[in-house]
């Protein structure tokens, strides 16, 4: 799994562990910052090394990893696993956020425009003449 030199690309690695759907979002969320490695923002090109510490804030998550082994082939959700270990803080945050995330939008039944019976009832709830 890991390349000779032992060092690879951070935004391949990115995309092997699954953390992003292509290289290219990856490249894109290191431009952006969504990134941290060690501490530091960096470029996506930088050379990665296991032991390293990641900051990775996704659409969905944040997560904060150590880099155990190294890969530049993106394979099944098992060998992506192996690639790091999530710390315990960051895996207690994802639950906390996780449980607020799961509320539906209050709105979200809501589909397209009201119907003649729902638009009446808006306009008696709002005092309007019909």
């Amino acid at each position: 799994m890991a390349e000779d030199n032992d060092r690879i690309r951070l935004d391949k690695w990115l995309w092997a562990a699954r953390f992003y759907k292509t290289r290219s979002i990856a490249a894109d969320a290191v431009e952006g910052g969504k990134v941290v490695v060690n501490g530091a923002r960096v470029k996506p090109a930088r050379a990665l090394k296991v032991g390293d510490e990641l900051v990775i804030r996704t659409l969905s998550a944040m997560f904060t990893v150590q880099v155990q082994e190294l890969s530049a082939r993106r394979g099944s959700a098992k060998d992506a696993a192996r690639l790091y270990t999530e710390t315990e803080r960051s895996k207690l945050e994802r639950e906390q956020t996780g449980l607020y995330r799961l509320q539906p939008h209050p709105g979200a039944q809501a589909r397209g425009r009201p119907t003649k019976r729902s638009r009446r009832l808006i306009h008696k709830f709002r005092g309007e003449p019909l």
